[in-house]
């Protein structure tokens, strides 16, 4: 059968076809040169990577308690170094799976993508996609962000060369510690800590599959700014690596059927900002900005149980003065709409400006009635209030109420659970107070709290707030005293005094006692137990006001910081609570002036000990008070603990006689202190306003300050045994009293005061009990 005739345009084809081959292979080879020189001309141009070959990654600094807890950290990554070793397979896999299929196959290009992807992007300006995990560390290390089609070049080539230099699981490595992970996340780490609370150990399919989806979107698509669209790309991760035969159809649908509990960005384990904040300012003080990147774990002192505890103390005292203020009105006002749909948005964007403050929810009211109040938390949550629950804000419920004072709907308030889970109407306290405990015999400090809540003052009252202390300094008078031949036995009139302005620095004064009434002839130890202040002036009076500015000079205070008048017997002066806590360590550990620590050790990412606190010995070049002088006093303290001291509750309360301490009230009730100690641990307690005013008519230092203080110690206190501390040399006791040897009965200042024509005259039977007292 004769061949049909071959078309024209098929011969015309078949003629050119040599020439279009060598066209086609001219044209490649013209690509090929072209590639190679461009190639010649990028590589001399492309930077050394030796950042890679010796990483050392941006790490923030990690303050930690005494036993291991996480306090704060600081810089502007968050980012905890995990050797490729540490990091769970599933995770790994989970990354591969949706970021780079072909990691371990391709040498750091996959040219099939990059030729899809270029096929792609045909006709965009921007180029898109195709990066393996070699690409994009080339990228994230060396290269600008916006994507072009020069930039992908040079990235193809930086993974070729990184790639030649660096091993796979070298790689992947530094893939996985540098990479950002939104939430000021960097790495996975610090993702899965930041996201879920856990290690990464402990990370089950579905969290290891979230946090794989990541990298896609780090900022918009992360579970706490869009939950919906992380989990959509969680789903893609799981499907890829079901696809890819990392995990099984069984974990496939346990995973999609998982709930993941995401830890909100406001949640910390630990309540110590304010001592995070002071290790923060040590560290960068000795290595400047440098700190915040070179991964410092800085070990504190304090113990996390003490703090915790120490923390809600605090509050707590703090909340029960609050809830005896009156009730100052709603936060703020807010117009609700009535359609019902619109309502969450509005209830979500005014709770946004008053956010939780730890147990204290914000929430707005959207009805009241007189015998309920209904409002929604941030939550979206609604709860019910009624019942002893509104009594806080009778005064607001009230028909009577002043517009600024009045819950009606659209109030921003307050709430607080009670013991019972019933909710309770209450507001932000305006007071603040400061808590500070220390280890009497190494310094080491245990527990601070520098105020009700960091996030509205970072102030730190236990370091920066220099106050009156009231009668608290009082017992550092005494301990001055003993040394002029005063005994606990002595007898000082409490009467009335009064000075002219001549007497008293420029200023006349007639001192009075805080309950306004004079006892008149009393012990010594009776006037400190009991806190009289004309006893406390009259000592002063008796051994001069430049000798005790240097008696006081040696427990740390600052004497340009008292004042050279007799009102420095009353605590006129302004000590820190961090410094009373020092000064009260002497009388614990027997008469050692010991500097507060609060730094143990300092370590490097690699756990490199950079340096170590040595501990602080009680030799006697540390000495600054002789034993028997804190011993003497001990004594006297150990009575305001007692029945009829002012701190009668504490023994009562803690059940146990080893427990010394001094309340402090400032003229008005300004300041109000607790400070004392069992031989184990000094803690002091301070609470007043920042712009000084009274606290009330009926506050003192034994009704607020006080209670925190027995809260902490019932804590710290419990398996410790009873220790008080033996008599030293020097001292001998008559008739139930202590004396030193050479103040014996007879030797030593038997009374003062008594004489002064304004003083009232004791009757006969106080007269044979202040002559028992010497016999």
């Amino acid at each position: 059968m004769t061949p049909s005739p071959m078309p024209p345009w098929r011969q015309r084809l078949r003629r050119a076809a040599p020439a279009l081959c060598g066209l086609a292979a001219g044209a490649a080879l013209s690509l090929i040169a072209l590639v190679a020189l461009l190639v010649a001309v990028a590589t001399p141009n492309l930077p050394d990577i030796g950042s890679l070959t010796d990483y050392r990654p941006q790490q923030p600094m990690r303050v930690l308690s005494a036993d291991g807890v996480l306090l704060g950290e600081f810089g502007e990554e968050r980012r905890h170094f995990t050797p490729i070793a540490q990091i769970p397979k599933i995770l790994q896999d989970a990354v591969l799976a949706v970021e780079d299929a072909d990691f371990y196959r391709h040498s750091g290009v996959n040219y099939k993508g990059v030729l899809r992807a270029a096929l792609a992007n045909f006709g965009r300006q921007r180029s898109q996609g195709a990066s393996t995990i070699t690409m994009q560390v080339a990228r994230n290390f060396y290269l600008p962000t916006e994507k072009t089609y020069i930039r992908k070049f040079y990235e193809m080539l930086l993974a070729l060369k990184i790639e030649s230099q660096l091993s796979k699981e070298q790689i992947l490595e530094i893939y996985m510690n540098q990479i950002y992970l939104g939430q000021r996340a960097y790495g996975f780490a610090s993702a899965s800590e930041i996201y879920f609370g856990k290690s990464l150990g402990e990370l089950s399919v579905a969290e290891a599959a979230m946090l794989a989806g990541l990298p896609q979107s780090p900022i918009a698509g992360n579970p706490i700014a869009n939950p919906r669209r992380a989990s959509a790309r969680q789903a893609h991760v799981l499907r890829r690596m079901l696809a890819g035969g990392v995990i099984s159809a069984a974990q496939y649908d346990q995973a999609r059927q998982q709930s993941v509990s995401l830890r909100t960005p406001s949640e910390v384990p630990m309540h110590a900002e304010y001592v995070a904040e002071v290790a923060r300012q040590l560290v960068v003080s000795q290595y400047g900005n440098d700190a915040y990147r070179r991964g410092l774990n800085v070990v504190l002192t304090i113990n996390a149980a003490d703090q915790a505890v120490a923390y809600r103390a605090l509050r707590k005292g703090i909340m029960d003065f609050e809830r005896r203020q009156a009730y100052r009105g709603p936060e703020e006002l807010v117009d609700l709409p009535a359609d019902v749909d619109d309502l969450d948005a509005r209830i979500a964007e005014a709770l946004a400006d008053h956010p939780d403050n730890d147990e204290l929810k914000a929430a707005v009211v959207l009805e009241v009635a007189p015998t309920k109040v209904v409002a929604a938390l941030q939550s979206g949550e609604l709860v019910t209030i009624s019942g002893d629950g509104l009594k806080p804000a009778a005064s607001g419920l009230s028909a009577r109420a002043s517009p600024k004072t009045r819950i009606r709907r659209g109030a921003v308030i307050r709430l607080a659970q009670g013991e019972t889970g019933a909710w309770i109407i209450t507001q932000l306290p305006q007071v603040e107070a400061a808590f500070v405990a220390m280890d009497p015999h190494s310094g080491a400090l245990r527990a601070m709290v520098g105020g009700f809540d960091y996030s509205k003052s970072q102030f730190n009252h236990v370091t920066q707030a220099w106050r009156q202390p009231g009668s608290s300094l009082k017992p550092f008078i005494y301990s001055a005293a003993l040394e002029k031949g005063f005994t606990p036995a002595t007898v000082i009139n409490d009467a009335p005094l009064s000075f002219d302005a001549a007497a008293n620095g420029g200023e006349a004064w007639q001192p009075k006692n805080s309950d306004g009434n004079f006892d008149g002839p009393m012990a010594l130890r009776s006037g400190l137990a009991k806190s009289k202040n004309l006893v406390s002036i009259r000592i002063l009076q008796a051994i001069g006001v430049p000798y005790a500015q240097d008696w006081l000079a040696r427990f740390g205070f600052d004497a340009e910081r008292q004042p050279a008048t007799l009102a420095m017997a009353l605590g006129a002066g302004a000590v820190t609570p961090l410094q009373m806590a020092s000064a009260y360590s002497v009388f614990a550990n027997g008469g050692y002036r010991l500097n507060p620590v609060l730094i143990s050790r300092l370590t490097d990412s690699s756990g490199r000990v950079l340096s170590e606190s040595a501990p602080q010995l009680l030799d006697e070049s540390l000495r600054v008070v002789d034993a028997r002088n804190t011993f003497t006093m001990s004594s006297l303290l150990q009575d305001v603990t007692r029945p009829g001291g002012t701190a009668a509750r504490a023994q009562a309360t803690l059940q146990r006689s080893d427990i010394y301490g001094k309340t402090g009230t400032t003229n008005d009730a300004m300041d109000a202190w607790f400070a004392g100690y069992q031989p184990s641990v000094v803690a002091v307690v301070w609470m007043g306003y920042d712009q000084p005013r009274s606290l009330g008519d009926r506050e003192s230092g034994g009704g607020l300050a006080l209670p925190i203080w027995l809260d902490y110690m019932a804590h710290a206190l419990k398996g410790v045994p009873v220790d008080e501390p033996a008599a030293p040399d020097g001292v001998v006791n008559l008739n139930g009293e202590w004396y030193y040897k050479e103040f014996a009965p007879g030797s030593g200042v038997g009374q003062l005061g008594i004489d002064d024509p304004q003083s009232p005259r004791p009757t006969e039977d106080e007269r044979r009990s202040i002559l028992d007292l010497f016999k």
